[in-house]
C-alpha cells in the first residue's frame, strides 16, 4: 500500500500559524519525528492524531485524509 499523503499535518499547520517545532515541544516528540509526519514519510499513531487535533483545534477528520 503507498503512502500517499494519508494526513493534512503541514497544511494544517500553516494554516493554524504554527511550526514543526511548536508541535514537537507540545506532544514531547523530536522534530525530526514531526518532519516525517508532515512529508507523509511516517504515520502517527491514533493517540497523536488525537492530541493534535487538540492542540490545533481541529476535527481528528481534518488531519487524515481517508481514500
Amino acid at each position: 500500500m503507498e503512502n500517499h499523503d494519508l494526513n493534512r499535518l503541514k497544511v494544517i499547520l500553516a494554516e493554524k500559524k504554527r511550526t514543526n517545532k511548536w508541535l514537537a515541544e507540545q506532544l514531547g516528540k523530536d522534530q525530526t519525528t514531526i518532519s516525517k509526519w508532515c512529508t507523509n514519510s511516517s504515520q502517527p499513531d491514533l493517540a497523536s492524531l488525537i492530541q493534535i487535533s487538540k492542540l490545533l483545534e481541529v476535527e481528528l477528520s481534518e488531519l487524515v485524509r481517508i481514500r
